[in-house]
This record gives structure tokens, C-alpha cells and sequence, in this order.
């Protein structure tokens, strides 16, 4: 029996028993927390579904945002610009992204992903098409920082419908298959935009990519509920095993959606957010995650056309590799943090282990790219170095739930702040070096050292479970 007969006409006397009864963690005698073992019946489900759902917008927003990388020579060559000019316009996402990524949390935290990442898509996706109608410099910085602000709410929008959709136990997995839709967008987007630029123009490609996002917006109005007790696809044992030991959310009657009084019954606060050591140091270890990322959206065609002397078409086959693996490597980690989270109860273990470990392995293989000038070894470099510095992606997303849970979309936001302040950084401080020195050496010097620092931010100032202990234990997050 679907469960909207059941919860929906008294969502608090259908499972309050359930959370009386049992709880999703129990403390053990040394203080670690001991999750529930997942039952045959609960491993799938519709919330699989909005999982899937929420992979492929995260490819399509990947793909419009960084198809603008693989046309670096039509666009020299018709405006005339420098390296340096399309560091700028590349930066220019960064500067909107960054200006409402935190903006688009607290929107998804208050309207909920259903209607805040529906109305998104739409407008990044006009924005792409009006790329292709672009004169100049000055209009891509604009359609630039317009996306920027468009694609802001759209990890929040994941983050709240992973904290919402998914336990605990299944979080990091699910943000990983989200999530390894980002390095998947450039394993299909490297071949599909580089031919279709070579074949029908650029400015045709980017009318093509915004009719995707359009598409996606109405299926998602139409299926998703921002809640699974709304949803008329989920059954009553699913929504008892996404629900177990937490508690209902707060507010819902009907088809009502997100009211607010979930985050009037929380505790998380802005100086939590931005200044508890946990949640800190992720931060700025996201910072040096998004340099690498955004370097390697923006420069790594550029690179390898510059340095190997590369046609388009081949840049694009060449560039399967490092994103194809950056996707195999994220969707293990996530499987495997979950996998830790349930032999060890412990968040230091299963995410803040993960993160440090794959970024210290990424920064041993970017830097000696400074020093090398071979093809093969320069692909195979690249493709360790971007998978494993996008592997632990999951766990950032799943730390960040873990320790805001009332407000993950907000902390989500605070936390992609940073990494959209890369966004600007990465193109326009790579773009400039490349100017003044003429070979990518020393952008590749200056990544790997920013990776290092965010290691020993980690090592030395992320001890999350204490926290994590005492919200689960007192029942507020």
C-alpha cells in the first residue's frame, strides 16, 4: 500500500512509534556510533529514482557549464581573444556561482528542491542557449556570471535531497552516483562537444545543450515531492527505512511541502556553519578540490592543445580518460565511506580519512607534471591526479549532511561558496600564468601545493564524531 494513505493522514501517529522504538544509532560503550544493518526489502526503491534524477541534471549542468572550455579556439579566433581574456570569462561563472550558491541554499532550505531546482534549470538553460548569440567579450563575462547564478542552487538542491530521500547509512553513496555525474559530464562531453562544435559551429552546440536542462525540469516538477512522505511512489516500508531513528519532519500535512518549521526545530546556526572546526576545514579542503576541478575544466583542453600541439577532435578522445576515471573512483569512495561508516560508526574514519588521503595521493601526481613533456606519462598523470582529487567528493557532501542536517542546504551552500571562489581564482590565476610564463608549469606547481595545505587542514582539525554523537543522541539533527 503506497504510504501517502498512511502518512499523509497523520504522518506523527503513523511512525512515531518507529523512532520510540528503535534508532538508527546506538552508542557503544567507547563512544562510537553503531548504525542499523539494512534490510533485503530496503535496498531499493523510488528513492533511487530521484537519485537517478538528480545524476543526470548534474550532468547536463556540467555540460553547459563547461562546454565553453572546448571552444577556446573558435572563440580566439572570432573575438580576437588572449589566454588571458578567457581566464576572465571562465572566472566569470565563479563570480555569480559564488554569489548564490549560499543564496540558493537557503532558498532550497526554505522552498524546497522541488520547485528551487526546477525554476534553475530552466533559466541556466535560456542561458545557454543565449550563449550561442554572444558578440563579444564582454557579453560572454555576462552570460558567464548569469549561469554562475543560475547553476547556484543546484549541489544545495542535491545536498537537501540527499539529507531528505536517503539515511544516513546510504548517504555518501548516493551523493557519489549524484556526484559522479560531474567528472561522467566531461567523459561524455568531451567527444559530444568537441564534435559538435567541429561539425556545427559553437554557437549551434549551445542552443543544443539548453533544450536538455528544459526537458529535465518538467519531469522533475511532475515526480519529485521534497519530501518521501508526499510522495505517492514511496511505499510505508521504504519511507520506515529512510525515517528510522530520525525524527518526521515537522510541519507536513497533505501535499504541503517545506514550511520552515523544520529548521525552527534545529540547532544548526550561521556560526556553526562557518566556524566549527569539522565543517571549517572541509570548507577550505573544498576550496582546494574546486581549483583542481575548475583547472580542469577550464585549462585542461587548452593544455594539451597548447603544450602537445593537439587538434580539437583529438583533445576530446584524450580527455576521456581522466574524467572516466575521476567517475569510477568517486562512485567507489562513496561505496566504500558507507562501508566504513557501518563497520566503524565513526565519520572520521569513513569521510575524513577519505578525503585527505585522495588528496594527498592527487597532489603526487600533479606535481611532476611541471617537470615532464611526455604525452602518455603527462594523460596517465593527469587521470590519476584529477580521479583521485575528485574521488573523496562524496564525503564532503556526506560530512556536511551528517553535522547540519537541519540546515544542509544552507551549510552546503556556505561550504560551495568556497568552492565557487575557486571557480574564479582557478581560471583567471591559471590564465595569467600562462600569459606571463607560457607553459602551464607553474599553475601546475601552485595546485599541487594548494592541495597539500587543505591535507593538513584536514588531519589536523577535522574530529567530527563527538558532534555527530551528540546531535543524533539528543534527537535535533
Amino acid at each position: 500500500m503506497p504510504v501517502c494513505s498512511v502518512a499523509r493522514a497523520a504522518p506523527g501517529r503513523a511512525l512515531a512509534g518507529r523512532r520510540a522504538k528503535d534508532t538508527a544509532m546506538d552508542m557503544n560503550l567507547t563512544g562510537s556510533i553503531q548504525p542499523t544493518r539494512q534490510t533485503g526489502a530496503s535496498k531499493s526503491g523510488f528513492r533511487w529514482v530521484v537519485v537517478a534524477l538528480a545524476f543526470l541534471i548534474t550532468i547536463i549542468s556540467y555540460l553547459d557549464r563547461s562546454a565553453i572550455s572546448y571552444a577556446i579556439g573558435p572563440l580566439q579566433k572570432e573575438f580576437g581573444l588572449s589566454y588571458e581574456d578567457f581566464g576572465f570569462i571562465a572566472a566569470a561563472f565563479g563570480v555569480g556561482y559564488m554569489v548564490m550558491t549560499v543564496g540558493g541554499g537557503i532558498l532550497v532550505d526554505r522552498w524546497g528542491a522541488r520547485k528551487v531546482w526546477a525554476g534553475a534549470a530552466v533559466v541556466w538553460s535560456a542561458v545557454t542557449g543565449l550563449t550561442g548569440a554572444a558578440n563579444g567579450f564582454w557579453m560572454l563575462c555576462l552570460l558567464r556570471t548569469m549561469l554562475g547564478l543560475a547553476e547556484g542552487p543546484s549541489f544545495p538542491a542535491l545536498s537537501r535531497t540527499v539529507s531528505d530521500w536517503l539515511p544516513l547509512s546510504e548517504r555518501a553513496r548516493a551523493s557519489a552516483i549524484g556526484l559522479s555525474a560531474v567528472p561522467l559530464a566531461s567523459v561524455v562531453g568531451a567527444p559530444l562537444i568537441s564534435q559538435l562544435i567541429a561539425g556545427c559551429g559553437w554557437k549551434a552546440t549551445f542552443v543544443i545543450l539548453a533544450s536538455l536542462g528544459l526537458i529535465w525540469a518538467v519531469v522533475w516538477y511532475r515526480v519529485f515531492r521534497d519530501y518521501p512522505e508526499n510522495s505517492p511512489f514511496v511505499r510505508a516500508q521504504e519511507l520506515q527505512w529512510i525515517r528510522e531513528g530520525l525524527p518526521l519532519r515537522a510541519g507536513l500535512s497533505g501535499d504541503e511541502e517545506p514550511t520552515g518549521a523544520h529548521l525552527r526545530s534545529g540547532r544548526t546556526t550561521w556560526r556553526f556553519m562557518l566556524f566549527h572546526p569539522a565543517l571549517a576545514s572541509n570548507n577550505f579542503a573544498f576550496f582546494a578540490f574546486g581549483y583542481l576541478l575548475f583547472f580542469a575544466l577550464s585549462w585542461l583542453p587548452g593544455y594539451l592543445e597548447k603544450t602537445y600541439d593537439l587538434h580539437l577532435k583529438t583533445v576530446g578522445i584524450f580527455l576521456i580518460a581522466p574524467w572516466l576515471t575521476a567517475a569510477i573512483l568517486l562512485t567507489l569512495a562513496g561505496c566504500l565511506s558507507d562501508w566504513l561508516w557501518l563497520k566503524t560508526g565513526s565519520a572520521r574514519i569513513a569521510r575524513s580519512h577519505m578525503i585527505w588521503i585522495c588528496q594527498l595521493l592527487s597532489a603526487a601526481c600533479i606535481l611532476p607534471l611541471a617537470f615532464i613533456h611526455s604525452l602518455p606519462a603527462a594523460i596517465t598523470l593527469i587521470s590519476l591526479g584529477v580521479g583521485l582529487g575528485l574521488m573523496p567528493n562524496a564525503a564532503f557532501y556526506a560530512l556536511n549532511a551528517d553535522l547540519a542536517r537541519d540546515r544542509v542546504g544552507t551549510s552546503l551552500g556556505v561550504m560551495d561558496c568556497f568552492f565557487a571562489a575557486s571557480g574564479v581564482v582557478a581560471p583567471a590565476l591559471t590564465g595569467w600564468l600562462v600569459q606571463v610564463t607560457g607553459n602551464f608549469n607553474a599553475a601546475f606547481l601552485l595546485l599541487g601545493a594548494l592541495t597539500v595545505s587543505s591535507v593538513a587542514g584536514i588531519i589536523l582539525f577535522q574530529h567530527p564524531d563527538a558532534e555527530i554523537k551528540a546531535r543524533y543522541s539528543s534527537g535535533l539533527s
